[in-house]
């Protein structure tokens, strides 16, 4: 589809359901190939997110919003609510479509009527992930308090902690970090 095609596109944001699983499998999937040589070799999965895998995300609470064109799903990004916290979740847009607004929609749409702080986690070699979030407000945390916060609030392995950044909006001095993570209930982290 060519860039006009993009240009004139009307688009449509909407909560998924059920029967936009395999749909969003594809769009992680497809745009996930960006990874591919950057991440870690040992973190990489093809596919990057098997069904069986946003089946547990979806059952840990992750709730997907999904841009929609033409009929297709383009562009993914879901939110988890944890105790104290919002965590964006999975935010994927079609190759084809990336640079044409779509993550930012998205991502606006998800933060409208955030009351809470919101953090996300992405790979370190992701300099373009991390680039997005921070044209959207969103900072690094101190390396200090990175490792912390994905021990608090993500289910992650330590090979993954360690090859990854928090961004988080409102920013989040290490002072913060520390009373956000103070004030989470001593159970399982979620929420």
């Amino acid at each position: 589809m060519s860039g006009q095609g993009h240009a004139r596109a009307e688009i449509t944001i909407r909560r998924c359901d059920p029967a936009d699983h395999a749909e969003i499998c594809a769009v992680i999937n497809a745009a996930a190939e960006a990874y591919r040589g950057v991440i870690p070799a040992d973190r990489w999965h093809d596919p990057y997110m098997p069904a069986d895998a946003l089946a547990s995300e979806l059952a840990d609470g992750v709730a997907f919003s999904g841009c929609v064109a033409h009929g297709q799903l383009i562009g993914v990004m879901g939110v988890q609510h944890r105790q104290n916290v919002d965590l964006i979740r999975h935010a994927y847009v079609l190759p084809e479509w990336q640079g044409h607004g779509i993550g930012s929609h998205l991502l606006e749409h998800l933060r409208q009527g955030a009351e809470r702080p919101i953090l996300i986690g992405t790979w370190k070699a992701a300099d373009w992930a991390i680039r997005f979030y921070e044209r959207h407000g969103f900072v690094c945390v101190h390396d200090s308090d990175i490792a912390p916060l994905l021990r608090t609030y993500w289910q992650v392995p330590a090979r993954q902690i360690a090859t990854s950044v928090v961004l988080a909006s409102p920013p989040l001095s290490s002072e913060a970090a520390r009373a956000l993570i103070a004030g989470v209930k001593p159970s399982d982290g979620s929420g």
